[in-house]
């Protein structure tokens, strides 16, 4: 259960796409707190202004999904995530 008083890793970022080297930087950060609040926002369609590049191709909660289905493939069972969309609802798995 995660308890909002404790100590917390942070990680922020677009994770588009989320990998494996996402997922080891969510393990060292769990290991350092012992829990750990991952962050992002909706940047789906945004670009850095190039034309024909799209930095930003995943929809949030395609984002979402990525995030839970890698960490749940390493055994991380309990995940909670709030999104902006609705700050008081939790999506848990």
């Amino acid at each position: 259960m995660f308890d909002w008083k404790k100590p917390t890793s942070q990680m922020l970022g677009r994770w588009q796409p989320w990998h494996k080297g996402h997922t080891e930087l969510f393990k060292k950060a769990l290991n350092v707190s012992g829990q750990v609040c991952i962050m992002f926002r909706d940047v789906s369609g945004v670009d850095a202004g190039v034309d024909g590049q799209s930095d930003n191709p995943f929809e949030f909660e395609e984002v979402k999904r990525r995030i839970i289905s890698s960490l749940e493939l390493e055994g991380f069972k309990n995940c909670l995530l709030y999104t902006s969309d609705a700050a008081d609802e939790e999506d848990s798995v």
